[in-house]
């Protein structure tokens, strides 16, 4: 897992530690130094610590005037144990709508695990969404996981898409894709 690196092809166009509005401004990444671990497997330490324990994040982009971000995700995504979703939920999420971003593309081809609990951050983030005219995808989330999440019929409040060649797109391309297909699927 220490091989897995956040996509990094769009840090020229946005790099989430320079970004004063990100919640991850400011932070200072060691290329060498690797300390953080998903069980006992140490990831990249790109990979941001958001308050979970077994689920890690980057932000590849955040477009105030557009209002959506792209995060990457790694990890096991366990709402059981760890609530994940509420602190991804309060500790990035909210951050990001305080400055009006309600479209939200989750990379999770990373996420190889998931456990469900009960759904009221779900309900909460889809209800916002919906009133400020946004939506969440997760993209690429793996088969075994999709099938977890469907089970606990959470693919109500978060579209799963599949995309495998989401990389050779820029920023803007890939939010417009999906933000098309997303408009006619609420429309």
């Amino acid at each position: 897992m220490h091989n897995i690196e956040p996509f990094y092809n769009w840090r020229h166009i946005y790099v989430s530690e320079e970004d004063e509005r990100s919640p991850f401004y400011g932070r200072v990444y060691s290329e060498f130094e690797f300390s953080q671990t998903i069980y006992n497997y140490y990831i990249h330490p790109q990979w941001d610590e958001f308050g979970s324990r077994t689920l890690y994040l980057k932000v590849i982009m955040a477009d105030y005037e557009e209002g959506y971000a792209i995060i990457e995700l790694i990890g096991e995504w366990n709402d059981a144990i760890e609530n994940d979703i509420m602190s991804l939920k309060r500790e990035v999420i909210d951050k990001f709508e305080e400055y009006g971003i309600y479209k939200f593309i989750l990379i999770a081809e990373n996420v190889l695990n998931f456990h469900s609990s009960d759904r009221e951050y779900y309900e909460e983030w889809y209800e916002e969404m919906m009133d400020n005219d946004g939506w969440v995808v997760l993209l690429n989330m793996p088969e075994q996981t999709q099938y977890e999440f469907r089970k606990a019929k959470l693919n109500r409040y978060l579209e799963l898409v599949e995309l495998d060649n989401w990389r050779i797109f820029k920023p803007y391309h890939l939010f417009k894709k999906i933000d098309e297909e997303q408009r006619k699927r609420l429309a």
